[in-house]
Order: structure tokens, then sequence, then C-alpha cells
């Protein structure tokens, strides 16, 4: 199993405007990250009833959700706010205006920790399930997850528990794609209030050893 920051420094996102908290409220229990695509080129998956997705580029937003009691990653990779992808022809009218979401992508992990410099990561635990707005529901990397089992770096009782959250997320967003985008909405506003008032950036290593490159301190 692989461990993954959610700054997303594998993706190259290190130098975008990075915020991780802990949000306590009656919707939401759990960690919140969020990253902001200052620049960047734009890149796209491809999905059956969604069409061309786009995933990264300049004025997105990526809000990354941890929900207590769950072993999974929830990210909604949302447009440049109040607009969507003019390609998306299908794309139906959603719960907030500002906020509008590409596409869902939701991992299975085994736990959380936390690195020296505070960044919360996660361990993959291969299964995903991806989710659009257009209705597309997919589980993703299957073959992945029965290969880890087969090479024995999941034990019974892990592979077992990955295929169980899959059918959990199944169950809680697959049917209710609608409900997913104005739950994930409202939680994504809460974050957008914390930062409005002053949630400082998270300053992960990548971002200091880049200021340091850069002259800054």
């Amino acid at each position: 199993m692989n461990k993954k920051r959610l700054n997303r420094d594998k993706w190259g996102f290190q130098y975008y405007p990075y915020y991780q908290m802990r949000i306590d409220h009656e919707l939401f229990h759990g960690l919140v990250c969020l990253i902001r695509f200052t620049d960047g080129e734009k890149n796209y998956w491809e999905t059956p009833k969604a069409g061309r997705i786009q995933v990264t580029g300049e004025g997105m937003t990526w809000l990354e959700l941890i929900p207590d009691d769950t072993r999974r990653v929830i990210t909604a990779m949302y447009f440049p706010d109040g607009t969507h992808g003019p390609e998306r022809e299908s794309y139906p009218v959603t719960a907030n205006e500002q906020y509008q979401p590409s596409i869902w992508y939701i991992d299975i992990i085994e736990g959380t920790e936390y690195d020296e410099d505070g960044v919360a990561a996660f361990i993959d635990k291969y299964l995903d399930v991806i989710i659009t707005p257009e209705g597309d529901v997919k589980v993703d990397d299957r073959d992945e997850l029965d290969a880890a089992y087969a090479s024995g770096d999941l034990t019974k009782e892990q592979y077992d528990a990955a295929l169980a959250e899959g059918e959990d997320i199944l169950k809680a967003y697959g049917g209710d794609i609608r409900g997913l985008d104005a739950w994930c909405a409202a939680v994504r506003q809460l974050a957008e209030d914390r930062i409005a008032a002053g949630e400082p950036i998270t300053m992960c290593r990548e971002v200091r050893e880049w200021r340091k490159t850069q002259g800054e301190s």
C-alpha cells in the first residue's frame, strides 16, 4: 500500500495554496483539505456519460474530505467558480451555482496519519469509486486490489474491508448524486468561510523548500 499526502505533492501540486482543517459541524465531522489551482494546464479524463471531464487547470479547486469513522477520501474536483465545462452537454443544475463539480473521486483507504510537517496523509488501499454529476458511477482499480491480495500485500481482512467500504460508498452516494453534490457544496462553504476569516495556508515542506530557492524565509 502507498502513502499519499493530502496536498497531492505526487501530482506536482505542492506550490498551490493548500488548506487543512478539522471541521466539527452538524453537516460534517472530520478532516477537510482544499487545494486552489492558481495556474497549470488543463488535464482530462474520459467517462461514458459525462464524456471528457476536466480534473486540473487554472481556477479549479479540489475539496478533500475524510469523514470520521470511514475509510475513504472524497475528492470533489470543482470547475472555476460559477462555471462548468462547455463540452458537458448533459451537465445538470447543481445545488450551488458557485461550486460546480466536475467529478468526485473517492479513494478507499487503510487509515490516515500526519507527516512531520503536519500535512495529513492516507494509506491508499487501491480500490476507488468515480462519480460524475451526469450519472457515471464506477468502481475503479478492482484489479489492483485483487493483485495486492494475491501478492500478500493485503490480508483477507483488509481485502474484505476494502470491498465493504466500496459497497458502503455506492449505497451512500451512487444513488443520490444530487445529495452528494449538495453535501459537498455545504461542507466546502464551511471551509471557505474559515479561509475567508483567516484560516492559514498549510505550509508543507515542499513549499518551504521552494520558498528557499526563491530567497524567501
